[in-house]
Formats: C-alpha cells, sequence, structure tokens
C-alpha cells in the first residue's frame, strides 16, 4: 500500500504530510511546529540537518501508518457480543470519517482512525454507498469495507395472508428467492421463542399458528432465524393485554386460543360468520361432540380438496377431528386478528351444525335433522 501524494515538488509533499497528520490527529508530531519548520526551508531547503529532520519524520508516519494497516485490517474488533447483528445506515452527505465515527459507537469496528486511514490508502472514501446495512460485531475491516462498497441489500416486500400454513409460508418465501424452503420447515418444526408456545411431540411445527400473517419489508439477505422471528414478534405484539385477559377469562390458554382460532380461520369465507362458527365449536367442546372440521383433514393433505370423502374421516392422525374429539395437537394455520378476536367474542347462539353452500355462505341447524335438510339443499 502507499501513501497516494498528487504532487513531488517539496511544498506539495510537505503540505500533504501535514494535513494528514491534522486529519488524522496523529499525536507523535507537531504539525504546527512542521508548518514553521516548512516555511524556512521552502524553496532552498535550508539545512541539510533541517530538511532530514523532515524526511525522517515522513519516513517514520508512513511506516507507522503501513503499521497500523497490517496489524489492524483483518482484525476483529473486541466486543462482548460476537456476531450480533447491528443495523448501520449512510446517509446522503455522509463522508468517511462519520461513517468510521458512526460504526465505532455502533460496536461494528474497533477503532474509527484504523478504518479512515484504510478507506484512504485503498481509496475507498469516495466509494462507499448510501443505504441501510446489517452488519456484525465480529466482522473485520475488510468484511466491513466489502459490505459498503457493495452497497445495501436489495429491499424485499412480501405478503402472507390470513390463514397460511407454515408449508404455504415456506413455498411463498422460496418462490421469491429469499429461503431455502426445506430450511424453513426444518427450523420451523422446533422454533418456540415464547412460553405460551407448546411444544408437541404429535405436531408437525411447533411455531405453527404463532408466524403473524401481514406484509414485511425485509432485506434479501436476511436469514431464516430472522424471518421467524420477526413474524414470530408481530405475532407477540399484535396479542393484546385485553385479548390475552379475554382468554385468560374464558379459560383459554393462548396455545387453545390459537389452535381454535386457526380453524375458525380455515373454515370460514366471510367475516359475519366467524363469531357463529367459533360459537358452534365451543358448543360441541361443551357438550363433548367431536369438532368434526374438514379444515383439520385439510391440513394433513398436500393439496386442497373442495369436498372431503368418508375415507379422509378415517385418516389415522391425531389431527383427524372426525375421530378425536377435542381440540387438534396444534394450530392448523396462521389466524388473523379478526379469527382471534371470533374465539374471543363468539356470538350468542346454540347452533351446533353448519354447512357452507358453493358461493362460501354458512348456513346453520340446531340438530342433525336439521343439517342434513341443509346439506341437502346447498350441497
Amino acid at each position: 500500500m502507499k501513501l497516494k501524494f498528487p504532487n513531488q515538488d517539496n511544498e506539495s509533499f510537505f503540505d500533504n504530510i501535514k494535513r494528514y497528520l491534522e486529519e488524522f490527529k496523529l499525536p507523535l508530531f507537531d504539525s504546527q511546529a512542521l508548518s514553521e519548520e516548512f516555511g524556512q526551508t521552502t524553496g532552498k531547503f535550508g539545512d541539510w540537518f533541517t530538511l532530514k529532520k523532515i524526511v525522517v519524520m515522513a519516513v517514520a508516519l508512513i511506516f507507522m501508518i503501513i503499521a497500523v494497516v497490517v496489524t489492524s485490517s483483518n482484525e476483529k474488533p473486541q466486543i462482548s457480543q460476537k456476531g450480533q447483528r447491528i443495523h448501520f445506515k449512510i446517509k446522503e452527505g455522509m463522508d468517511a470519517g462519520e461513517i468510521a465515527r458512526v460504526l465505532e459507537q455502533k460496536g461494528v469496528i474497533e477503532s474509527s482512525l484504523k478504518f479512515r486511514i484504510l478507506a484512504k490508502l485503498e481509496g475507498y472514501e469516495d466509494k462507499l454507498k448510501i443505504g441501510s446495512y446489517n452488519l456484525t460485531a465480529n466482522m473485520t475491516y475488510d468484511e466491513v469495507f466489502q459490505n459498503l462498497l457493495a452497497g445495501a441489500p436489495e429491499i424485499v416486500k412480501f405478503t402472507i395472508p390470513e390463514g397460511f400454513t407454515v408449508k404455504d409460508i415456506a413455498r411463498r418465501l422460496a418462490d421469491i428467492g429469499l429461503v431455502d424452503e426445506s430450511e424453513f420447515l426444518q427450523k420451523a418444526e422446533s422454533y418456540a421463542p415464547y412460553d405460551y408456545i407448546e411444544r408437541h411431540n404429535n405436531t408437525f411445527y411447533y411455531c405453527e399458528g404463532f408466524l403473524f400473517p401481514d406484509t414485511y419489508e425485509v432485506e434479501n439477505n436476511i436469514e431464516v432465524e430472522d424471518i421467524l422471528n420477526m413474524m414470530a414478534e408481530n405475532f407477540d405484539y399484535r396479542l393484546t393485554s385485553r385479548m390475552r385477559a379475554r382468554a385468560a377469562e374464558e379459560g383459554l390458554s393462548i396455545y387453545d386460543l390459537i389452535t381454535l382460532a386457526s380453524i375458525v380461520e380455515k373454515e370460514v369465507r366471510y367475516p359475519e360468520d366467524r363469531p357463529i362458527v367459533a360459537q358452534v365449536f365451543f358448543k360441541r367442546l361443551k357438550v363433548g361432540m367431536p369438532l368434526q372440521t374438514d379444515a383439520s383433514l385439510q391440513y394433513l393433505m398436500d393439496a386442497p380438496k373442495e369436498d372431503v370423502s368418508i375415507s379422509d374421516t378415517q385418516i389415522d392422525s391425531p389431527y383427524n377431528t372426525y375421530q378425536h374429539e377435542g381440540l387438534p395437537p396444534g394450530a392448523i394455520a396462521n389466524p388473523g386478528l379478526d379469527a382471534i378476536e371470533a374465539v374471543l367474542n363468539p356470538s350468542d347462539t346454540d347452533y351446533l351444525f353448519f354447512v357452507a353452500d358453493r358461493s362460501g355462505h354458512n348456513h346453520y341447524a340446531y340438530n342433525y335433522d336439521e343439517h342434513l335438510a341443509l346439506v341437502n339443499q346447498y350441497r
């Protein structure tokens, strides 16, 4: 590496040395005294002894800078939480010095001075790109520069609709190039960041039901764990203290609340039907009747079916609510707020059956005979 001085005449050479001393605030030299020396030697060099002192000082400066750079360019900053993700933004008008100061304040680099020296020697000062970056506390200086020179990652926007399963989410994120589908599913199997997410061995994914459906904006280099964290944190935020208190009043754990809400989400097409369907399921649970929800069978299938068959109701699975009383072992989808609210505030009716017509509207009955009549009419 070389210091790059634009001119080689005596005055410019010494002016550049002075500029480096002042800019980096190096304590080894008195730049004012050096400036006075320049004034005494300009044009004629003064006596040989004075010139010799200045040359020695210049060489010492160069070797000092090289030593700092060599020992620090691949040095990792000594941060207590190595690997911690740190968000950093280069704004319009920020120069290398300001960028270095912020990086040091955030704990990305150990020394802003070392960063500035490297930037100057490598010609990076004017090449650091505006944008938002996710850096880590254990990056080398070279790694930091590689990120800032390449530019901020592309921002990707995606929407997860209400009722999407973990498999649906993985497929959508894979389709837009954010994740490897199999990796996402593998990590989702045992992902349970909150205590209210129960860990049952007979569930497919611990986090099913707890990845909040919403629109998200992320960087295209985001990790699978970060996506799971983001969606689970969103769920935890959306489930307000009022909702949690209401669930407790009804004797519902958060886990059971979301399991039942996921069934309501998948069974209902129109908003007005949600609280009524929630009431139907509560009534069946109360009288000890199996939920008999087709949605739980659909969860076991590779592709949805318009109508489940008699043979489908014989599937051997704890998710088969035709064969097993009570709730399935976990949620069958990720419900939205409306489905959750419907379970927290079911209608004040006494229906025990419902059937959807081909347009998705539900029709309700108090007993099985009425239900059969509605099935014959609408299906």
